[in-house]
């Protein structure tokens, strides 16, 4: 059975980590993406991360271009931008990431290409967005959780801000560009025309700020930070046991009892500070300094074992060595081994979501800059959209 996305194809006209992500997702589920790059440099991505493997390409560009085929334009170039008319003119789906107004003075924009295909999904995704007084700001994941917020909830109280080391700004914004331009294709079929997504870090890192923004207008007051635990559910954080540090969450009253019981402290059960999770997330801090003595009567793997048999969710903090090479990992397939003309093989993520009739596969390594420029010329020519002097003069 053909993968899902199978006869879709996307202009991926994208650098470094949101559009990227997002094409790769596509890529996964069957899309044909075709990564559009500057010559000789190619996505900055490529040169980026202090350390290699054994090609010249970083692992960070591996990691987000799989099940890609490259071409590199000059978009400044009269004679490219023929070559990327033409592909648009395939094309189902273009991603770009150039700051607001750069696509226009590339003639990439959406109303140019829209005149080409009205059936093109595009989508823009930016720091800020296309409209707005910081719609000109350069933006990187980090501005976005600054300006978001969460920079400010995050870490531990009276220590310096805290940047979430995970790229939530642009991973949740290319998250959320998948969904916006699968849900465009869908509604295509019944309007016949595309559309323009706007897609921005700042707004994807609000988006996810769920919890922290009800507590502000629940409270009136904005959230700061609590280090491990949890804005609506208490007991729900890391603590520490004889020998280190492993997680618990009793996040509902059930939970509470049992939790109390295999602790041998039901006597908490009766105190009215601790009562109810609405009381206890308001004495959370009164709440760990009862627990914390009795946590350090026996070591995290007799905790765990103890409070996984009761049913109470635990669990011990792995590095990420430790939790890709996990038997849950292991079993999920969710590390996968990529072949490469250049690196010969590299591990590398494998696909968050399994799907029973069309589950992906790798079909391309991450392509070499340009590798199918050639061959996406000669598909051009083929459909009569491209003259054949074109594949002549870029031999």
């Amino acid at each position: 059975m053909a993968l899902p996305l199978q006869g879709i194809r996307v202009l991926d006209i994208s650098q470094v980590m949101a559009g990227p992500f997002c094409c790769m997702l596509l890529a996964d589920m069957g899309a044909d993406v075709i990564k559009i790059e500057p010559p000789g440099t190619g996505d900055s991505t490529r040169h980026s991360m202090g350390f290699r493997l054994k090609g010249s390409d970083s692992p960070g560009f591996l990691a987000l271009n799989r099940n890609k085929r490259s071409i590199t334009l000059d978009l400044k170039s009269p004679q490219d931008r023929e070559v990327l008319y033409a592909l648009v003119k395939t094309a189902d789906v273009l991603v770009e990431n150039a700051r607001p107004g750069v696509a226009g003075r590339l003639g990439m924009d959406y109303p140019t290409l829209k005149a080409i295909n009205p059936r093109l999904v595009y989508a823009s995704i930016s720091g800020f967005g296309q409209t707005g007084p910081w719609s000109q700001r350069p933006g990187f994941d980090l501005i976005a959780q600054a300006v978001s917020g969460i920079l400010s909830s995050n870490g531990f109280p009276d220590m310096e801000p805290a940047k979430n080391s995970i790229a939530v700004a642009d991973l949740g914004a290319g998250l959320f560009s998948a969904y916006a331009i699968l849900s465009a294709v869908i509604g295509r079929q019944t309007s016949g025309e595309g559309q323009h997504i706007d897609a921005s870090l700042f707004e994807a890192a609000l988006a996810l700020s769920i919890w922290e923004t009800t507590e502000l207008w629940g409270t009136g007051t904005s959230p700061t930070p609590i280090g491990s635990a949890n804005r609506m559910s208490a007991p729900y954080q890391a603590v520490e046991a004889s020998d280190g540090w492993f997680v618990i969450g009793a996040a509902n009253q059930g939970l509470w009892i049992t939790f109390l019981k295999v602790l041998g402290r039901e006597e908490l059960q009766d105190d009215p500070r601790f009562a109810t999770n609405a009381a206890r997330v308001t004495n959370r801090l009164a709440l760990m300094e009862e627990l914390a003595p009795t946590f350090l009567t026996r070591t995290r793997e007799e905790w765990i074992d103890a409070l996984t048999a009761a049913g109470v969710p635990t669990a011990p903090i792995l590095d990420y060595g430790e939790a890709v090479s996990s038997e849950q990992a292991v079993a999920r397939e969710m590390v996968q081994m990529v072949p490469h003309p250049v690196e010969g093989e590299f591990r590398a993520l494998g696909f968050p979501v399994k799907m029973s009739a069309t589950p992906q596969e790798i079909r391309l390594p991450p392509p070499l800059l340009d590798e199918h420029g050639a061959e996406l010329r000669r598909e051009l020519v083929e459909k009569g959209l491209l003259k054949p002097s074109t594949i002549k003069e870029t031999v």
